[in-house]
Order: C-alpha cells, then sequence, then structure tokens
C-alpha cells in the first residue's frame, strides 16, 4: 500500500526494522529536549502528516523497550490517526516511572501499525441472543 506524506522533520521516514514488524517507529521531532516530570504527560512532535487511504487507521502505540526500562508509555493508546486527519501526527508519552525523563531530538518515541478497519451499521434489536457469558465482565472468567 502506498501512502502519500509530508515529511517535516531532519529525520528519515518511519519504516519497518524487519520483514516481520508489524509497526514503525516514529520519532520525536524537537528543536529543544522535552523533559517529562514522573507522572506528567508531553505532546512530542514527529513533523510527519499522512493522507490514509478511507478504510485505514494508523495506530499510535507504545514501544516496549520505553515501557519496560524507562516507564515511559504513549496515554490514548493506541491512538488512532484517521484517513481524514491532516495534522501533523504528535505523540502523547507518559512518565510513569519516578525518574524524570527526557526526550530527545530523533529519538524512537512510539511505533506505528496501519491498520485496516470496518465501518458498523447500527440494527437496533429488542433482544440480544444468549451465551454462556451473558453480562459478566470485568473479570467474571477469572483469572486461571
Amino acid at each position: 500500500m502506498k501512502i502519500n506524506i509530508i515529511n517535516k522533520s531532519q529525520h528519515a521516514l518511519p519504516s519497518y526494522e524487519t520483514i516481520a514488524s508489524a509497526g514503525m517507529d516514529l520519532r520525536a521531532n524537537l528543536t529543544q529536549p522535552i523533559v517529562i516530570e514522573p507522572m506528567d504527560r508531553a505532546l512530542i512532535p514527529t513533523g510527519l502528516f499522512m493522507e490514509l487511504p478511507i478504510g485505514y487507521e494508523a495506530q499510535v502505540r507504545p514501544r516496549s523497550g520505553l515501557a519496560l526500562k524507562k516507564g515511559i508509555t504513549c496515554l490514548n493508546s493506541p491512538g488512532t490517526i484517521d484517513a481524514d486527519y491532516r495534522g501533523e501526527v504528535g505523540v502523547i508519552l507518559a512518565n510513569l516511572s519516578k525518574e524524570t525523563f527526557v526526550v530527545e531530538n530523533g529519538e524512537r518515541i512510539a511505533q506505528m501499525v496501519i491498520a485496516k478497519h470496518e465501518r458498523a451499521e447500527w440494527v437496533e434489536a429488542e433482544e440480544l441472543s444468549t451465551t454462556e457469558r451473558g453480562a459478566g465482565g470485568f473479570g467474571s472468567t477469572g483469572v486461571k
């Protein structure tokens, strides 16, 4: 699939690191570092603007290494970039650690997955079919 993209950053376009990668790393596009204090968050610009085909979205997700090693994650995860959005791709990073985190220009801060999606059409009904689970939720099936 080909996607129109404008890169206003000084970094290379996102790319797949391996042949089987689902996500492409997004890089911070900064004129100066951004400091994220513990339990705080910041919107990190990427310098990327894109035109997704209708029926597709871009999902912005945390990078597992940053999450495990530094306690850095993406809020609103996965974040959705809709096909009709034309603004800059931004990443909401949150610092869940006890230490200050500094985002540097060019740092890989998140990953982006391009995904096909369906549009739902609601059909109003008087009742729903029954299942073994029924209305049970929030741990009702147990933990083991």
